[in-house]
């Protein structure tokens, strides 16, 4: 992540207030992805550019404001599918102490979850079976709008080894929450959501910690009408610069148990060489490998 500091003359018109903070930061990646499914197999190109902008601000009372946006494109993004390019929904925050209120493209209570993202698989997350409420709740979208056309509103506080976290959104009705605690190396979170949409995901909950050399996370969601939604995942060193992660998942909406694993191996300066093979809770098979580069 870089940081610029920029003058008050440059970025705001009103006195009494020394700088605004501008933060840009982000990651590539490229590599090859190999998909085999029941209408065939392929192997392609693949590639990501993101770049992050975070502005924040700080009144004469302490309080903080801010905005977050993302400039990202994928090698599949096109005219015809357009999220993705430009910049995205952009998510405005204030914050003070433990207390953070988001509005915009906002996080979103069950995305942000602790333990609800517990490994990220090869190059490209090769699927993300492992996120236990399968993307059925408000969350911050990179390359869209998110909540951000649909009133999305939420509401963050910590306190010590507690956290808390609202959201809402006119998408579907949605208001979710999750509370959160941590103590001798182990977090435990549960979070619940009312939807106008059967199968959004009406409750979850998360353990997960160190056990020896590795860290465990054990993940559920009740997906409503598609019903349960297990994932067990790992993940440990092996040697100094190589992480290995791994998991197993079971979803009653799907046909198959799916499983996977990966390697990170740490190139430095911010740049690493990843790759994974899953086998999909739909049955197909995909693998990835490639470089990563942070900035």
């Amino acid at each position: 992540m870089k940081k610029v500091l920029f003058a008050t003359t440059a970025l705001v018109a009103t006195a009494g207030v020394a700088a605004a903070d501008v933060t840009f930061g982000g990651y590539a990646r490229f590599g090859v992805v190999y998909n085999d499914t029941a209408t065939g197999d392929s192997t392609d190109v693949t590639s990501r550019f993101r770049l992050q902008i975070d502005t924040t601000a700080e009144s004469d009372a302490g309080v903080t404001f801010g905005a977050r946006a993302r400039i990202q494109q994928n090698n599949t993004d096109n005219t015809n599918s357009p999220s993705g390019t430009g910049i995205n929904g952009v998510r405005f925050f204030a914050r003070t102490g433990g207390l953070e209120v988001g509005v915009g493209n906002i996080f979103g209570a069950l995305e942000f979850m602790p333990g609800m993202y517990p490994i990220d698989l090869g190059l490209t997350g090769l699927g993300y079976d492992y996120t236990a409420y399968n993307f059925r709740g408000d969350a911050y979208s990179s390359g869209g709008d998110g909540a951000a056309g649909a009133n999305g509103f939420e509401l963050m506080y910590s306190m010590g080894d507690w956290g808390l976290h609202l959201s809402a959104s006119d998408d579907n009705d949605r208001v979710a929450g999750h509370v959160s605690y941590s103590m001798g190396g182990f977090t435990i979170a549960l979070a619940a959501q009312d939807s106008s949409l059967a199968t959004d995901t009406e409750m979850a909950a998360t353990i997960g910690g160190t056990v020896g050399p590795a860290d465990f996370t054990l993940a559920y969601a009740d997906n409503g009408t598609d019903g349960d939604h297990i994932v067990l995942a790992a993940s440990f060193d092996v040697g100094a610069a190589t992480n290995v992660e791994a998991y197993v998942a079971d979803a009653e909406s799907q046909p198959d148990t799916g499983y996977g694993i990966d390697f990170n191996h740490n190139l430095g300066g911010g740049t690493s060489l990843r790759g994974g093979i899953a086998k999909r809770l739909s049955g197909d098979t995909r693998a990835d490998l490639g470089v990563r580069f942070n900035f």
